[in-house]
């Protein structure tokens, strides 16, 4: 299976008067994060990562902090986007993993509920998504979010490759001794014993 992995980074300053967007949630916290769209740390990260997996850019190529449209847009859209491009380009989602790196609030508490969003937003089952928090000790970053993600791809199979039971078996009797197999070995069903004909066939005329 083609495979492909994607790294993405962002970070934002904290800012009172704006509403604390992580993950797609919004946070109890008395500063948000500043940046031209919700500011949004993680989900730009894992934008970031699934267009880096396709070497498709990143997220300015697309939506440029100068541009008014996304003025304190929500990041959901850019996610959208990264998701389109990754199933134009012939892939899907094995898992994400990613790394906030904050002072404060503490992420523990809603790692749960920030993963099944997140999830949901890339429609994948929630153990494929990790959300990690470290505190940015010794760095004198209190006043910065950080977030790393790493995203790992695989190119979807074409239809050709996926080949069904029917386009195999090319015959009624070889479909007949598979199902027979398979209820043997998984229901215990005995195997048909073979009816030998009355009469030889050949002879009739």
């Amino acid at each position: 299976m083609d495979t492909r992995i994607g790294f993405g980074w962002d970070s934002h300053a904290f800012q009172a008067g704006v509403p604390l967007r992580i993950g797609g949630l919004t946070l109890d916290h008395p500063e948000g994060l500043a940046g031209h769209s919700d500011g949004d740390v993680l989900l730009h990260a894992i934008t970031d990562a699934l267009l880096g997996s396709i070497a498709a850019g990143d997220i300015g190529s697309f939506f440029p902090p100068g541009d008014p449209r996304w003025k304190d847009a929500d990041s959901a859209i850019f996610l959208n986007l990264a998701m389109e491009e990754l199933q134009n380009a012939g892939y899907r989602i094995v898992n994400i993993d990613t790394t906030l790196v904050l002072a404060a609030p503490k992420i523990f508490p809603i790692a749960g509920e920030m993963r099944a969003r997140v999830a949901d937003l890339l429609s994948i089952d929630i153990d494929q998504v990790s959300i990690k928090a470290k505190t940015p000790e010794g760095l004198d970053l209190d006043h910065l979010a950080q977030c790393h993600a790493i995203a790992l791809v695989e190119r979807v199979p074409e239809p050709e490759e996926l080949r069904s039971m029917s386009a195999v078996i090319e015959t009624q009797r070889q479909l007949e001794d598979v199902v027979e197999d398979l209820l043997s070995s998984v229901h215990g069903v005995p195997k048909k014993r073979p009816i030998a004909p009355v009469y030889d066939t050949e002879d009739i005329t």
